[in-house]
């Protein structure tokens, strides 16, 4: 499909959060399935839960526009994940893999960031005016998730962590 008009570019910006917001819902279980600190582990919980909120308000968006929802692969999340299970590969001590949890999860939020804020105005220039709150809304949740995991990456006591 051409993009030739905001319509198009915001259809396959909405097609790319959505399929990514999938990924991440996966990739959220395993994040907190390889960390062993409980807060951390929890916090990857409690955004794979709110990942599902904004998955159904993405399908929200799709229905303002009078589209089905649909993905478009998401080269972007792909590339991270890739990475992520490189990592994994490597086999890492367990504080090591805690701590890269952690950055890989704040990797992943400032791309998700940046994607919606990219949107919203998107949505606004196009009368959208529903869509644009629902993508406000997840906007914040993902700025709210980020703040948390900076929080816990600088708790996190590296010096667990041989230099």
């Amino acid at each position: 499909m051409a993009i030739d008009s905001l319509q198009d570019l915001f259809e396959h910006g909405i097609e790319d959060i959505y399929h990514a917001e999938h990924e991440l819902l996966d990739a959220l279980e395993d994040l907190e399935d390889n960390t062993e600190r409980e807060e951390i582990a929890q916090a990857f919980a409690d955004h794979r839960e709110e990942t599902e909120g904004q998955i159904e308000r993405l399908e929200e968006v799709f229905d303002a526009f009078g589209e089905p929802p649909e993905k478009e692969p998401c080269d972007g999340v792909k590339g991270l994940l890739e990475e992520y299970e490189g990592f994994v590969d490597e086999d890492p001590d367990q504080d090591v893999m805690d701590y890269h949890n952690m950055a890989a999860a704040e990797k992943t939020e400032h791309y998700e960031i940046a994607a919606y804020g990219n949107l919203i105005p998107l949505a606004d220039e196009l009368g959208l005016d529903d869509a644009a709150d629902l993508l406000e809304e997840n906007l914040r949740e993902e700025q709210e998730a980020l703040e948390k995991l900076t929080e816990l990456t600088e708790e996190f006591d590296t010096g667990a962590i041989p230099a």
